[in-house]
Parts: C-alpha cells; sequence; structure tokens
C-alpha cells in the first residue's frame, strides 16, 4: 500500500481491507509512518519520533491494525514517555495505562507516536515554547487550535485516520473547526477518564478526532465501556424523524463572530430546514461569568493534578501556567463550592432547554483559525480567569456543554474565501449522541467534505 492509497482511506474502509485480507496490517502501518514522515516537518505536530514499534493491541478488536496516535496530555500509555507540552517535565514515562488507552488497545488500534498539545492543556492554541507552533496543513501561517492540535493537524493532513484527542473546555471541537475534522466531545460518563472516573470535576470527555461521521460512531461503539442499546455505526444513514433544532450565532460573552461562520452556520439551519425539521432561533439561558466560573473547575482540577505529581521549578513554566498552580494552591472549598455552583446553574439551564429541542445549533468558533501567537500563553497575563475569558473569546460556543455534560460536535461543513476550515456544532440532550451522529451524517451526505484536502496532505 502506497501513502497516497492509504491517506484516501477512513479508518473504517482500512478496517475493512485489513480484515478482507487485501492488504495486511503491517503494510497499513509502513503506509502510515511514510505518510507520517512526508507531512510531519511542515506541521511539527509530534512531540519526538515515531516509536520503534507500535504499542501492543488486540488483533481481534474493531479496528485492529488500524494506524493510531495519542496526545502528549498525562501519563497515557504504559512505557512511553509523556511532557504534558512542558519544559519543566524530563523524563518521565507512563508506569500503566490510563483507562482509555486500555479501551484503544483492545479495539485494535495500532499506536505510533505522540501528538503536541499546548503545556498542560491550558489552551486553545498549540505553540508551546517547548515544541513551538504546530502548523495548520490549510495555511501554514494559521494555528490548528488546542488542545489537542499535534493530532488534528495529522488527521487533516492524511497521516492518520483518526487520533486521540481530549476535551474539557473545546479541545476536541476547536481543532476539529481549525482543521477541517469531525470532533466529537461525548457526554459526560460516555468514555473512561481517569481512575477516580470524575476527571476534571466532570469537565473532561476523551476520545478522538476523524475525518468522517462513522469513524466517529464505530470508535464510540469499540471505547464506550457501557454498550447502547443500538450500536452507534446504525446511526449513519438512519432517519432521526422531525426534529425540533434551536439555532444561535450569539455567543453569551456578547463577543463578535465572524461573517463567514456566521453564514455557514444559518446555512446549515436552512439546509436542517429544508429537509423537514423544524428550526428556529433560540438561546440557551446561560451567562458568560458562569461558564468562566464554572471552567475554574478544570484550572482547580489540573493545578491539583500537577501538584500531586511534581513540583515544577517555575522558571520553566509558561504564564498561564504559573498562574494556574498559584490559583490552586491558593483556593479552598469556598472558590471550589463557587464553581460548582455556577456548573449547577449552567447544567440546570441546559437540561431545561433540552426539554424544549432535541438540537442546538451553533457555530463552533466565533472566528476563523486565527494566526500563530494570537493566543499567546506565556504572555503575562492577570489571573486564570483572564486567560480563560481570552480563549473563551475565540471559542465561546464550546466549553457550556464540557461544563453542563452535553454530547456535541463540530462538522467541517464550509469553507472560508481564503480556503480555511470552518466548523458547525451540533449539540443533543446528555446521552443522545445517537440522535447527534444522525443528524451528523446527513449534514455529511448533503454538505460531503471527506474530498476536500488541505495544500499539505500525504498523498
Amino acid at each position: 500500500m502506497e501513502p497516497h492509497e492509504y491517506a484516501g482511506c477512513d479508518a473504517t474502509e482500512l478496517r475493512d481491507l485489513i480484515r478482507s485480507g487485501a492488504v495486511r496490517a503491517d503494510e497499513v502501518e509502513d503506509a502510515a509512518r511514510r505518510a507520517i514522515d512526508a507531512v510531519n516537518p511542515d506541521l511539527n505536530a509530534l512531540t519526538g519520533p515515531l516509536l520503534d514499534t507500535a504499542l501492543d493491541a488486540a488483533s481481534d478488536g474493531v479496528l485492529a491494525g488500524v494506524p493510531f496516535l495519542i496526545k502528549d496530555s498525562g501519563p497515557f500509555a504504559r512505557g512511553v514517555p509523556f511532557t504534558l507540552g512542558s519544559r519543566s517535565i524530563r523524563g518521565a514515562v507512563a508506569d500503566a495505562d490510563a483507562p482509555m488507552m486500555s479501551r484503544f488497545r483492545a479495539a485494535g488500534l495500532r499506536t505510533l507516536g505522540v501528538t503536541t498539545a499546548p503545556e498542560y492543556g491550558l489552551s486553545f492554541s498549540t505553540e508551546s515554547t517547548r515544541y513551538g507552533p504546530t502548523r495548520n496543513p490549510w495555511a501554514l501561517d494559521r494555528g490548528v487550535g488546542g488542545s489537542s492540535g499535534g493530532a488534528a493537524a495529522l488527521v487533516a493532513a492524511g497521516a492518520v485516520p483518526l487520533a486521540h484527542a481530549n476535551d474539557a473546555a473545546g479541545s476536541i471541537r476547536v481543532p476539529a473547526s481549525c482543521c477541517g475534522l469531525v470532533g466529537l466531545k461525548p457526554s459526560r460518563g460516555r468514555t473512561p477518564t481517569d481512575p477516580g472516573g470524575d476527571a476534571l470535576f466532570g469537565l473532561l470527555s476523551e476520545f478522538a478526532l476523524t475525518r468522517t461521521v462513522r469513524d466517529a460512531a464505530l470508535l464510540l461503539d469499540a471505547v464506550a465501556p457501557a454498550p447502547s442499546a443500538s450500536p452507534f455505526v446504525r446511526a449513519v444513514g438512519s432517519d432521526p424523524g422531525r426534529l425540533r433544532i434551536a439555532m444561535t450565532t450569539e455567543a453569551a460573552s456578547g463577543v463578535p463572530v465572524d461573517g463567514q461562520v456566521r453564514a455557514t452556520t444559518v446555512a446549515v439551519g436552512e439546509l436542517l430546514q429544508w429537509i423537514g425539521h423544524a428550526v428556529e432561533s433560540a438561546t440557551p439561558p446561560f451567562d458568560a461569568e458562569s461558564i468562566v466560573e464554572a471552567e475554574m473547575l478544570g484550572v482547580y482540577g489540573t493545578g491539583a493534578a500537577i501538584l500531586r505529581a511534581s513540583r515544577p521549578d517555575p522558571r520553566l513554566l509558561e504564564s498561564v501556567s504559573r498562574i494556574v498552580l498559584a490559583e490552586c494552591a491558593a483556593a479552598g472549598p469556598a472558590e471550589i463550592t463557587a464553581a460548582q455552583h455556577a456548573q449547577q446553574r449552567v447544567t440546570n439551564g441546559v437540561a431545561a432547554f433540552f426539554s424544549d429541542y432535541d438540537l442546538l445549533v451553533t457555530p463552533t468558533l466565533a472566528r476563523l483559525p486565527v494566526p500563530h501567537g494570537t493566543l499567546d500563553y506565556d504572555a503575562p497575563t492577570g489571573s486564570a480567569r483572564s486567560w480563560l475569558r481570552t480563549i473563551l473569546e475565540y471559542g465561546p460556543f464550546t466549553a457550556p456543554f464540557n461544563v453542563s455534560g452535553n454530547p456535541a460536535i463540530s462538522l467541517p461543513v464550509g469553507q472560508s474565501r481564503e480556503g480555511l476550515p470552518i466548523g458547525v456544532q451540533l449539540v443533543a440532550a446528555r446521552g443522545r449522541e445517537y440522535l447527534l451522529l444522525q443528524v451528523a451524517a446527513a449534514l455529511e451526505q448533503a454538505l460531503p467534505w471527506r474530498d476536500r484536502q488541505p495544500p499539505i496532505f500525504a498523498d
């Protein structure tokens, strides 16, 4: 198998080719390694060389033999070094698999390397001081989003069909929008997180970035510990019936939304109405400051995890990380309780909203992918809250649904005049990934994006 043949396949196709005997898994892996080597010098999306040998994985898994990458987001895969994107971590190697890594191995995915992320995952840009900027295959002067930026760059460039990503405020959906990918954030509790089961107070979801909706559905079936009543892959191509759909292009914070982003979102709403759904303008009842306050739980959780694991040298940390650690160390029960109360307010409001609607349509980002350096987390900043406000001006539509725990997906339905991807987000009630995938697949059929390829591509 040659890289140009490999890069044109999604994970489902590669799985089927391997199962049929048309191609061997080691041939697919060889093509993947050549594809990664071809594009990564332009993208800077790996933390180091590829692993000499792919990580052990089940030979009978539903995605057996499909190439895969994991994110440098913590002690993740047994025996694999990690840095959390920080100069302060040297020589750290995970001594056990995280729960999600065990699910990836059971699915049969062949893990070949580790992708870049911002320091401690604290940004919507992937431009750490340790690794430098990860570049967007659609335009090398633009950012890839964050925090799953390296994963997004390599999936978009055809180097792998899917890659691990996680999301505590938008870190799956933001890079998906920047790089023209499908980015599904599952419901709270749908996929494994940390051994305590409540990573970052429930804000964090573990999953992946993909190029097709069917790959997202197939992988969700493979990694969700509790099987759904009907396999998620059956959602692709099935009829959800007539839905009540809300649409908004107004951010709770009032930040302006780019005209091309707004127009693309409205076009999706109009298409859904033309298909036969009832679509109207409506916005969930939450305010921007409650979102910021609730996302402080992520700050406290991240800081506490770092302090438990090590005492990093502040001189080796970037500005935002120093502030997060300082505010975490100073936080007491009153601060955490206030953040939890904000989370409950948002959760209650979103739950009430979805008693009236089946689906919500929003932009994923307020802007097109921004140039490198726009979100500089090594620049001096006042507080963790001020940094949250900064990144949520860029991505104001994603974090509310980490706070509330709802499933959400970014779809690459549009392109700007400059040729940059534009993502639109769909959100459903808690536990309704099946419905989300039904509508996402219908939009993929009506507005096909799979044949779009960025200038940097592995063929």
